[in-house]
C-alpha cells in the first residue's frame, strides 16, 4: 500500500498574501521550522493543526489539503 501523502498549497497561499513563514508559524503557534515540513510534504499535520490553517487563510480545509496533487495553476494561462 503506498505511503499516505498528503499535497499543501501553503506554500502558495502564503505567497499569495505575502506572509513569511516565521509569521504563519507564530499565528498558528508552531515553530517556522514546522511551516517548511508541511509545505515540503516532509510532516502531515493534525486534523486541528489543518483546520486552523484553513482557517488562518479563510478558506476549507480541501482548499489547502488534498490525499491527490493539485492541478498546476497557470500552466499556459496568460496572467491579466
Amino acid at each position: 500500500m503506498p505511503s499516505e501523502v498528503i499535497y499543501n498549497r501553503i506554500a502558495m497561499l502564503r505567497a499569495e498574501r505575502g506572509i513569511s513563514r516565521r509569521e504563519l508559524a507564530e499565528a498558528l503557534g508552531v515553530h517556522y521550522q514546522t511551516v517548511g515540513y508541511l509545505e515540503r510534504g516532509e510532516y502531515s499535520p493534525s486534523l486541528h493543526l489543518a483546520l486552523r490553517i484553513a482557517a488562518y487563510f479563510e478558506v476549507a480545509v480541501e482548499v489547502v489539503f488534498s490525499t491527490e496533487p493539485f492541478p498546476r495553476l497557470g500552466s499556459g494561462a496568460e496572467s491579466a
